[in-house]
């Protein structure tokens, strides 16, 4: 079975712009793990303008299944990770002004400092995660740099699959592939949702997590949390 962690950031854009803590986000982080989801993701950014670096303070106290902290490994970013020690750390190229991610990192280019961050997280003991587009070079690259997985970046699969291209799968189907080669476990996430869940994961092998966050927030608008965390449970066993 592929694990489902909820990506809670839209939880806490949605607090923000009222202030306060309503919704309250560890309510949330432990609720979602009460319905069934295997893991919680957030992705802080410099600017704070969903996830503060506070809150990924205070989830280590509530988040009892994995913990997947994603961002740019800036070195703020870093003291954060360390600080919390997450089951994993996701290394995402997110430009500073980004107003979501955009792009997979290219592991050759930034080979020695993907190498020299991954060399930390492993002396501590915190499980490594690449974002990548579904390119074969990138993921090459990903394996010299010691990573432990990649996560397959979707948004293009997403965009073609609505649009009715189920071919739009291929390049994914051939990174999963040529990662498993390699030694190198596999994640997804960016778009994936109720829709085109199903059909990524029965055609991607060894596909071990997803992260969903924008999709199934919105989705629980119209039929709840608990619901929808328990539908993409089941689309993904």
């Amino acid at each position: 079975m592929t694990k489902l962690s909820v990506n809670i950031n839209k939880i806490a854009t949605l607090r923000n712009s009222r202030g306060g803590n309503v919704p309250d986000l560890l309510k949330v982080a432990a609720d979602v793990q009460r319905f069934g989801a295997q893991g919680v993701t957030i992705h802080p950014r410099p600017d704070e303008r969903h996830i503060k670096y506070q809150d990924a303070r205070d989830l280590v106290a509530v988040v009892y299944t994995e913990f997947n902290i994603e961002g740019n490994p800036k070195d703020r970013f870093m003291d954060l990770v360390f600080e919390t020690m997450p089951t994993q750390v996701t290394l995402v190229p997110d430009a500073v002004d980004a107003l979501t991610s955009n792009a997979g990192w290219d592991t050759v280019k930034n080979k020695a400092f993907l190498t020299e961050v991954i060399a930390e997280c492993k002396l501590k003991g915190i499980r490594s995660s690449i974002f990548v587009d579904p390119v074969l070079s990138m993921i090459e690259g990903a394996r010299e740099t010691g990573a432990d997985r990649i996560e397959l970046y979707t948004e293009e699969f997403a965009l073609q699959y609505g649009r009715g291209n189920e071919r739009a799968i291929e390049p994914y189907v051939q990174a999963a592939l040529l990662a498993q080669q390699l030694g190198l476990g596999i994640n997804a996430g960016h778009d994936l949702s109720l829709e085109n869940i199903a059909f990524f994961k029965q055609h991607i092998p060894g596909l071990l997590e997803v992260s969903i966050g924008h999709a199934l927030i919105a989705e629980s608008l119209y039929m709840g949390l608990e619901n929808v965390v328990n539908m993409y449970i089941n689309k993904l066993q």
